[in-house]
């Protein structure tokens, strides 16, 4: 489905996509099992997630490799849905489920970004947030934080994408960038806030989490200026 949404129209893209949601959606359930309100249930929307960013990313990449990426496009999932059955099993999600979603953001957001840049860069910003959506209420549940308060800080989390997707959007930068600079603003709002909830200094944080900021500022500054 993946290799369909690299080489097809738009249509065929779209049809992809919709697979790529009920079968993983469907085959997260039958797998991971049944929900329960103190695991999350986001979990089960991770690996769909998953196999849109590929689709999004493999349009901006696959051209100059070809089908040879499908096999690589097979383990990066089969490794998502692995991380959450390890999740589910051991009740952690570990550094390899965080690394996925960051993952899920980057592909996502320089895969839409390359499509809807430069005209179209708001189309591309809405589409992206429903799927960061899932990595973004995924990453409040590892920090043991379910139901609406999973939701709220996620929305949050959302903002901050939004607010970075916007900026690179507008400055012109190219895709690939672009995605790098959305997924650290997520993984540094993520962090923050685990570090916070872990009683780290709130002064430590922000100059911890706020260079990483300024370092994607200034990258986003010098690539406009060139």
């Amino acid at each position: 489905l993946a290799a369909v949404g690299w080489y097809g129209s738009p249509f065929w893209l779209a049809v992809a996509i919709a697979g790529q949601l009920v079968l993983g959606g469907l085959g997260a359930v039958w797998l991971i099992g049944p929900a329960t309100a103190r695991i999350g249930f986001a979990r089960y929307a991770t690996l769909a997630a998953g196999g849109v960013a590929l689709t999004f990313f493999g349009r901006l990449t696959a051209g100059t490799i070809g089908l040879l990426l499908v096999p690589v496009a097979a383990v990066l999932l089969w490794a998502v849905l692995w991380f959450e059955l390890r999740a589910n099993r051991t009740g952690q999600a570990g550094l390899g489920l965080e690394l996925a979603m960051i993952g899920v953001v980057f592909g996502s957001a320089a895969g839409l970004l390359s499509l809807t840049l430069p005209s179209g860069w708001a189309t591309g910003i809405g589409l992206l947030l429903p799927i960061v959506a899932v990595p973004a209420v995924r990453a409040a549940e590892t920090r043991q934080r379910y139901g609406a308060e999973a939701l709220g800080q996620a929305l949050l989390h959302l903002l901050a994408v939004a607010q970075v997707a916007a900026a690179v959007a507008l400055l012109a930068i190219p895709a690939i960038v672009a995605g790098a600079l959305v997924a650290l603003a997520f993984h540094a709002w993520g962090g923050a806030a685990e570090a916070l909830e872990d009683g780290a200094a709130a002064r430590a944080v922000a100059l911890e989490f706020g260079a990483l900021a300024v370092l994607g500022v200034v990258v986003a500054l010098l690539l406009h200026a060139s």
